[in-house]
């Protein structure tokens, strides 16, 4: 059976069964932080549970590695609304050890793309934005690095007040132990 159904059937019975009354919070964070951190599925449950969030505590923005990619990008305008209209006051940057965007190969990605059905020409469009497909798609060689150059872009970020404070952190995937990167 896809998982697609499985989903689809599993939610009915939760709003049935009136499931969701556990999770009712507001819009606003309880403790007036932002959290950006990696996708990684082993940090989905692990980070909060490793910094005792429950749900409400914090608006969670994650995305490949945890990083700020471009300074007007959707993790910045997500930050940008957390500050101005959702009361946020701290923001964290959480990285992790073994991040699958830790030395990607782009041109694996590239390869792997083009197996599975896109063509030169959408990969040649792409480059006509003025996008390089390679050093959008590429990782960082250092994690604590890769942090420390996230942190710097929300702290000098024209468009984010100065007050509000940035730290970075890196996790351990496997036991949740947070590691503050030093600036």
């Amino acid at each position: 059976m896809p998982y697609r159904k499985e989903m689809e059937e599993f939610n009915e019975r939760f709003v049935e069964n009136k499931d969701y009354k556990r999770y009712l919070t507001t819009k606003y964070p309880e403790r007036k932080i932002a959290i950006l951190t990696c996708m990684d599925t082993r940090l989905i449950e692990l980070l909060p549970a490793a910094l005792n969030l429950k749900n409400g505590d914090a608006k969670i923005i994650k995305n490949a590695g945890g990083v700020i990619s471009h300074p007007f990008g959707s993790a910045i305008r997500s930050l940008m609304k957390c500050v101005y209209e959702l009361g946020v006051e701290e923001i964290f940057v959480i990285g992790h050890h073994d991040c699958g965007m830790h030395n990607t190969d782009t041109v694996s990605l590239i390869s792997k793309m083009k197996a599975r059905g896109i063509r030169e020409a959408d990969l040649e469009l792409i480059e006509y934005f003025n996008i390089n497909l390679e050093e959008w798609l590429k990782g960082f060689e250092d994690s604590a690095a890769s942090v420390r150059d996230t942190v710097s872009m929300i702290k000098k970020h024209p468009l984010l007040p100065h007050e509000v404070t940035c730290t970075g952190y890196l996790m351990d995937p496997t036991t949740g132990k947070l590691e503050r990167v030093a600036e």
